[in-house]
């Protein structure tokens, strides 16, 4: 197995937004050359909650960038789809476009499907809002990883979710509102089903602190656990104040990427190198631990 990073959801790095359209292929070959430089080996590219149409034509950029250019072929593995099918409550919903989130009908699950031309990896749904599981079914028979994520589904809706085929559980303690049950919450349900569902965790020690971190990790367990970056287009480009399509982006020392106002994380900037180095500095993992979390585990989600 390769010594390199593997990250399993980048919307975006070194200025690149793999979710705006009219991206050319030579960009995209440039990003997937810095995220090598940065020790990443491999990816899935994200591709986020929009209308329908506009997910396909996105889709179909990365897959035509991939036809065309041997680098990109080589970093960008497949394609994590983060949407549209999501529980569209405030604070369950993070920063998707509530006029764009809809439930999985088999159609627009399909839809999406084919734009992938056989590289959908992992999709990321709100299992209770998969009306009788039919999309999770359906989508783990033909090979795909459905995650949850952006959900509040119920123990026992998670239970028969983890059970249908969800094996995974996108950015844990993220896409939830700031104030939930003190007990009874989506983080505690995935927390208890870590022996069905790996859970993945952004570690940049904002999105979920890390002395938490620590927490989830002892209570999962590192065999069931892997770390993402979440990266957008701000990501490898260090702190600043940069714009991001119809966004500008504040990058701060600890790469988080916030609204100009500081009111809000809309992203990450994280890189991978980082978040091993996070993972060392901050939780004291071994070396080991760390290449467990971030090469070998993201590997194995998507059989690898």
């Amino acid at each position: 197995m390769s010594n390199g990073y593997f990250d399993v959801q980048v919307n975006g790095y070194a200025g690149v937004d793999l979710n705006s359209d009219g991206v050319p292929t030579a960009d995209i070959a440039k990003m997937c050359q810095r995220l090598g430089d940065d020790g990443v080996d491999g990816i899935l590219a994200t591709v986020s909650t929009a209308p329908i149409p506009d997910m396909v034509r996105r889709i179909r950029q990365v897959v035509a960038a991939r036809e065309a250019s041997a680098i990109v072929r080589q970093r960008i593995v497949g394609l994590h789809i983060e949407g549209p099918f999501l529980n569209r409550t405030e604070g369950y919903r993070g920063a998707h476009d509530p006029t764009a989130i809809c439930p999985p009908d088999l159609d627009k699950v399909e839809a999406l499907y084919e734009a992938c031309g056989g590289l959908m990896k992992i999709l990321t749904l709100a299992p209770e809002c998969d009306e009788g599981l039919r999309a999770t079914r359906w989508l783990a028979s033909k090979g795909v990883v459905v995650s949850a994520g952006h959900c509040n589904p119920s123990i026992d809706e998670l239970r028969a979710a983890a059970d249908a085929g969800v094996t995974l559980y996108t950015h844990t303690g993220n896409g939830c509102p700031m104030l939930m049950h003190r007990h009874d919450n989506v983080i505690q349900r995935a927390l208890s089903l870590h022996k069905q569902l790996k859970l993945c965790f952004i570690a940049d020690g904002v999105h979920v602190p890390f002395f938490a971190l620590g927490n989830y990790l002892r209570a999962c367990g590192l065999d069931n656990a892997v770390v993402v970056t979440d990266a957008m287009a701000a990501a490898g480009m260090g702190p600043g104040l940069y714009g991001i399509g119809k966004f500008q982006v504040l990058v701060g020392e600890d790469l988080a990427a916030w609204a100009p106002d500081r009111s809000h994380l809309v992203g990450s900037a994280g890189t991978m190198k980082r978040t091993a180095e996070n993972l060392k500095n901050q939780l004291g993992l071994s070396d080991a631990d760390v290449r467990r979390l971030t090469v070998e585990n993201p590997r194995r989600v998507i059989g690898l």
